[in-house]
């Protein structure tokens, strides 16, 4: 279905939103819920029922609804009519220890559905703490809410487990309850506009499907850079580190998209058995392998938009000799027929210099000292997808320099999505999710093979004392051993950022004049 249509196609459903009262539920899914119902993609007859542990009535969540929408979503309040909005939203005290509390809880939901909402068709969303997934579930089958006529579907937010082990015992307890085809594991990555755009790119364009593969490809970098340090998750990111975080849901995840092999149609489960195809060929890593492929760091104290910030070890809640990771390069092979010795360059870390998530394909060069590459500093062929803050993409090629005999420059054609009303990740997925739609979400297997990849690499991390921890001054790209990961193979990490575009690095290495154009929606030479 595309997303410009303007009318719903979804049934009547009730959502059960645990953690309502929550920082998630505030940001992200209080405000898509809006955004939804501005665009008209959400059914006449509906209800989202907030859980938590607080005391509140619905008026009191109705309030904290608002409050929410005007911090967070993209349209204004204004923009409908709030009152036949905010109908639609409920609230119930549950303590999900207590099965007691799941029982008047199915109550209301029942007393909903009989009022004509709803009609079975049964959403749980559960944005809290992981280690209650599996007994949550459990208490929603003991209070009946399985039981019902319609569909019944559970969204499962990140973390999912912590290692395979545990993401094992984990998905055994919620799949005695919901089917995999049930289980939605959330990976807002997956919602984010050209994340959903790299199967466009690839597979609607002749131009870039025949050169995806090593005789053309020389490298892929993937960064997805934050500013911000580890704030108020302190508790839970000391324990899991950058590696499990960002690396072993997100960045891999990006990997898949990128590396995949064309599916043999575009239906969600073809899509996702070329994602696992990707999982299962990436070069698995020993102790040994991971001192040689994988940095890690932990940022300093330093500066970030001019202000003093503390050094990881100094932030509030975190051990003093902490040697969790908050940055993580890694140079990864996918041993396939397609990708055979294409070194895919990872990197994610917090307090650098930009917050930024792009993709890079560099193409391999043209041959040195041949035509109008005697000299061997002739650009390479980019191509750069933009994934946040900006959202677009960059085609950078060489042409000739204007009154020049033989001079070349490199330029860059821009497609940007700057100013357009996009949907947010977490409202994309949202209708996704209702519509039964599980394409952008993690399957089991997906899970697995990631956790098997990466826990090798935080057994080492954990028990290797010859594994280097490098730190970084915040407000940098990171330690400089993530440099030489990349020159070791002749290669350098492409500048990333608003600050920082490709084609105007290019132009600088070059010692050449910069241009600049706007960010005005449209694809142009620069």
């Amino acid at each position: 279905m595309l997303w410009e249509e303007t009318t719903s196609t979804l049934s009547p459903f009730t959502f059960v939103l645990f953690g309502a009262t929550g920082d998630l539920a505030k940001r992200k899914l209080l405000p898509a819920f809006f955004n939804l119902y501005h665009n008209g993609k959400l059914p006449p007859s509906f209800a989202v029922i907030g859980v938590a542990r607080r005391k509140l009535d619905d008026e009191s969540f109705r309030a904290a609804l608002e409050e929410a929408v005007r911090a967070h979503a993209r349209y204004q309040v204004h923009d409908i009519n709030w009152r036949d909005f905010a109908r639609h939203f409920y609230y119930c005290s549950v303590d999900v220890t207590q099965l007691a509390d799941f029982e008047r809880l199915y109550q209301r939901v029942r007393e909903l559905e009989e009022s004509g909402i709803g009609t079975g068709n049964r959403m749980f969303y559960l944005a809290m703490a992981p280690e209650r997934f599996g007994e949550t579930a459990h208490r929603l089958q003991a209070a009946g809410f399985t039981q019902t006529k319609g569909w019944k579907r559970l969204i499962i937010e990140k973390p999912f487990g912590e290692d395979y082990g545990s993401a094992q015992r984990l998905n055994e307890e919620v799949t005695q309850v919901f089917r995999e085809e049930e289980i939605f594991r959330i990976d807002h990555y997956l919602g984010k506009e050209m994340v959903q755009n790299i199967e466009v790119i690839r597979f609607a364009n002749s131009l870039f499907e025949p050169l995806w593969n090593n005789r053309c490809i020389a490298n892929v970098q993937i960064t997805s850079s934050e500013t911000v340090g580890v704030e108020e998750r302190a508790a839970y990111y000391d324990k899991a580190g950058a590696l499990r975080d960002m690396f072993q849901n997100h960045m891999l995840q990006m990997v898949t998209m990128i590396a995949m092999e064309p599916p043999s149609r575009l239906m969600t489960e073809a899509i996702r058995d070329e994602k696992v195809k990707v999982l299962q060929s990436l070069r698995p890593y020993g102790r040994a392998e991971v001192r040689q492929h994988i940095v890690r760091g932990q940022y300093g104290e330093g500066e970030i938009q001019g202000k003093a910030v503390p050094a990881y070890r100094d932030e509030p809640n975190v051990a003093p000799g902490s040697r969790t990771e908050t940055f993580i390069a890694a140079r990864l092979y996918i041993d396939n027929f397609r990708w055979a010795g294409v070194p895919f360059y990872v990197r994610t870390g917090k307090r650098m210099a930009a917050k930024a998530t792009e993709i890079v394909i560099q193409f391999r060069d043209m041959p040195r000292h041949l035509y109008f590459n005697q000299d061997g500093t002739l650009g390479p062929n980019l191509l750069v997808i933009r994934v946040q803050p900006q959202e677009g993409m960059y085609l950078q090629f060489n042409v000739k320099r204007p009154g020049t005999e033989g001079g070349v420059i490199p330029v860059a054609m821009e497609f940007s999505h700057s100013g357009s009303e996009s949907p947010e990740a977490y409202e994309r997925l949202l209708h996704d999710a209702l519509r039964g739609d599980s394409t952008f979400f993690t399957r089991w297997d997906e899970v697995a093979l990631a956790w098997k990849f990466v826990d090798p690499i935080a057994e080492a991390f954990a028990n290797d004392p010859d594994l280097p921890l490098a730190t970084y001054r915040a407000g940098s790209w990171g330690p400089e051993a993530a440099e030489a990961l990349t020159a070791a193979d002749g290669f350098r990490w492409w500048p990333i950022g608003a600050d920082a575009p490709v084609a105007d690095a290019a132009r600088a290495r070059l010692g050449q004049p910069v241009a600049r154009n706007g960010r005005d929606g449209r694809a142009h030479l620069v």
